[in-house]
């Protein structure tokens, strides 16, 4: 029977529902402890003075630990540039310096809850606060106060792509469209904040119990900061609540670590555990980064692009995090899924006193496809071409080069994409191209003034990591049994974080040794018992994962014709290797594998109150194979319905360094009266000529091409084109002059 191309139940379903799968913050060990953190709360400062007096007399206060304590005082994914605790004392001679108000100075472990709470109150911490720089078009100025003096600039990476010559391009271009956009932040608001647990297991190690999205390198980095082993160190993933990127960087791993281990070493072996409150949690992860752009456009009479010029400033918050590796899609993806022969991009990152900017779904291809595509549908609407037909005649085909001078791997499905989209969201094809159905406007009535509009949008996204970051994935296979197989162990590090990863491995395990789904057990998430599987990110997980299980199936079934019991393979999947931007002119293979989707909005717009709604969503997403459809159908409508948030309600407000907007009742996020009316998920399968049994990775791209679906139609029912989002009722008001 075949697995692949089936949705059987979720390997965590009945676990899941019924209230028994363990989620980090419900796992309890016998004698254990609690942790509560010291946030900062300043955005900017230098720490004086720390006294913790107060808070060690306490009564069942067991111990308080400080940057003097953490050996090696620095973590940071891509750069270490953060420290673990700040405050004097540590050999890190910037951990005495606060950069946003999520810092962590100090933590306390105590016999309960409260009491930790209540002793990290009585924590006195002497500040001398310093300028805050809130606005990152403002920090790369050379009279702006500067994060890390020593750097001698607030901007930490920047990016060039030169192809052709935009200059003149565009003075021969018979229309340039000119935009000014930026994009807000957007909090990861996952339905489990951070929790877990560590302790000293009976081999000696470090055990971290947490949730997170790439096992090993959560090891590593408490590792180095603890200056240990890092087979010392162990980390075990259970339930994960949500992560969407943001539990791809450091929030309470390391000081869980370091507590376990500094009371052990004082004679003190019991388990420490934490949980964050929500508003811990929205102040003390990264966010969805903020951009600004600026941009022109040029184009023939005709509707083909001529040229593409793009300055970005990206806002990278307090530090590095993977803001790198974000500006550098958002630089990829700020010209589209389109080949313009002239290009010229420049991108900044740029350190702030703001809350730290990093990995999110999309990764820089939400917003820089945002402006992408707003750019394509006011070219449309200039030339009066329709903005399927416009993107058709651009669109990236099999050799065409990228902005970097390299082409697509083989397998562009962009064509197909835009025209199952385009045919099942009403357009019609002629002789003279595509041509958008007029929007059906309801019926007026007294004291209700609402407009209707369609708008288009298409984009492209990579599957796996980025310019010569390494990319491998491990998984072992044993097969047992007496004559036949009777029992499949399937060991993989990647992380289940909600999307259906172990059930989509399970199916392909299965399909590979053509077994029944119900011989394949899995052994997952934890280092101590899986090879490096590298993060469940970048849309990655299916696509090398599959390779990997794949790989080690093969040569487990060799093994087992050759007789040998139980037949155990090892297999690590490495796909084509990627290079960065060269520094001059961003020549580059950027990725080895992408995926490719189209989408389209109706909405509604009520011009007295302000108020949007998403009618209809059409997403046409391929996906290589389908592993499980079902899951595929549950990524696309969670995707369109975290985008929708992002485009139209999440409104998170910061004001010089602060959080204006803590808690879940100020940030407002989709409920199921919000989200659109009706979505179809148009799942095609153009196989991936390196994908596991074609699939590609799709978790990302229903996400991208939505806001600025969204913001055309909202055009096309108001007239008005919107230029940064949310789209809140004043900020719709406003654009429409009802509003001062």
């Amino acid at each position: 029977m075949p697995s692949v191309g089936t949705s059987p139940a979720r390997a965590d379903a009945v676990a899941k529902v019924s209230g028994t799968a363990l989620y980090p913050g419900d796992i309890n060990r016998p004698g254990q402890l609690h942790l509560k953190l010291l946030f900062a709360r300043r955005p900017h400062a230098v720490i004086r003075a720390l006294d913790t007096s107060r808070a060690e007399a306490l009564p069942g206060v067991v111990a308080v630990f400080t940057a003097k304590d953490v050996p090696v005082n620095e973590y940071g994914l891509i750069l270490p540039d953060q420290p673990v605790l700040c405050g004097p004392g540590s050999a890190n001679a910037g951990a005495d310096r606060v950069r946003f108000v999520g810092d962590q100075v100090a933590l306390v472990v105590a016999e309960s809850e409260v009491l930790a709470a209540y002793a990290r109150d009585l924590i006195r911490v002497e500040y001398e606060d310093l300028p805050v720089v809130s606005d990152a078009r403002q920090a790369i100025e050379p009279e702006s106060p500067l994060l890390f003096p020593e750097k001698g600039t607030n901007v930490f990476c920047s990016y060039r792509i030169r192809k052709g010559d935009a200059v003149a391009a565009l003075r021969q271009a018979d229309v340039v469209v000119e935009g000014e956009y930026h994009t807000p932040l957007q909090e990861h608001a996952y339905l489990q904040p951070e929790a877990g647990l560590a302790y000293i297991d009976d081999q000696g190690r470090i055990t971290v119990v947490v949730a997170g999205q790439w096992t090993h390198e959560d090891q590593e980095q408490i590792a180095h900061s603890l200056g240990l082993p890092r087979d010392q160190v162990r980390v075990i993933y259970p339930a994960i609540g949500g992560a969407f990127g943001g539990r791809e960087d450091m929030s309470v791993q390391i000081v869980l670590a370091l507590a376990a281990w500094r009371l052990h070493q004082r004679g003190i072996s019991r388990p420490v555990k934490t949980v964050w409150s929500r508003e811990e949690s929205i102040i003390g992860h990264h966010k969805r980064h903020v951009f600004h752009f600026r941009t022109r456009w040029g184009a023939t009479r005709t509707g083909r692009l001529m040229a593409a010029e793009v300055d970005i400033i990206q806002d990278g918050g307090a530090y590095a995090y993977t803001s790198t590796k974000v500006l550098g899609n958002a630089t990829l993806m700020c010209t589209g899924p389109y080949e313009i022969p002239n290009v010229a991009v420049d991108s900044r990152s740029v350190y702030t006193n703001n809350l730290p900017g990093g990995a999110f779904r999309g990764f820089g291809g939400p917003q820089g496809l945002f402006v992408a595509e707003t750019q394509m549908n006011k070219l449309a609407e200039r030339l009066g071409i329709d903005p399927v037909e416009i993107r058709q005649r651009n669109l990236l085909t099999e050799g065409a080069l990228l902005s970097v001078g390299t082409p697509l791997p083989p397998g562009i499905s962009l064509q197909q994409v835009l025209e199952a989209c385009a045919e099942r969201s009403g357009w019609k094809r002629s002789a003279s191209g595509w041509m958008r159905p007029p929007a059906r406007q309801p019926e007026p009535r007294p004291g209700r003034n609402v407009r209707r509009g369609k708008g288009f949008a298409c984009g492209f996204k990579n599957v796996g990591f980025s310019f010569g970051a390494p990319e491998k994935c491990w998984a072992t296979v044993e097969l047992r049994g007496a004559t036949e197989i009777e029992e499949v162990t399937v060991r993989h590090a990647g992380a289940e974080v909600g999307q259906g990863a172990h059930t989509a491995m399970a199916q392909m395990a299965a399909e590979a040794l053509g077994l029944p789904l119900e011989k394949v057990h899995l052994v997952v998430s934890d280092t101590a018992e899986t090879d490096d599987s590298g993060s469940a990110s970048a849309s990655r997980m299916t696509f090398m994962a599959g390779n990997a299980i794949l790989g080690a199936a093969q040569q487990a079934l060799a093994k087992w014709k050759a007789e040998e019991r139980p037949a155990v393979a090892r297999f690590v999947y490495r796909p084509p290797a990627t290079t960065p931007y060269a520094p001059d002119t961003g020549q580059s293979m950027p990725n080895f594998a992408y995926g490719y989707v189209a989408e389209s909005a109706e909405v509604e717009v009520n011009t007295d109150t302000g108020e949007v709604r998403v009618l209809n969503v059409v997403c046409a997403n391929d996906v290589g194979r389908a592993i499980n459809p079902q899951q595929v159908e549950g990524q696309i409508e969670g995707a369109i319905v975290q985008a929708h948030g992002y485009a139209l309600l999440e409104n998170f407000v910061m004001k010089d360094g602060q959080v204006l907007t803590p808690h879940l009742s100020t940030y407002l996020i989709p409920t199921a009266l919000d989200i659109p009316g009706h979505v179809e998920s148009l799942i095609l399968e153009h196989p991936d000529p390196q994908g596991p049994f074609g699939a590609r990775g799709m978790g990302e791209m229903p996400y991208l091409p939505y806001t600025p679906a969204v913001i055309a139609a909202v055009r096309e029912a108001t007239g008005v084109w919107f230029d940064e989002f949310p789209l809140t009722a004043e900020r719709v008001l406003r654009g429409l002059g009802k509003l001062d």
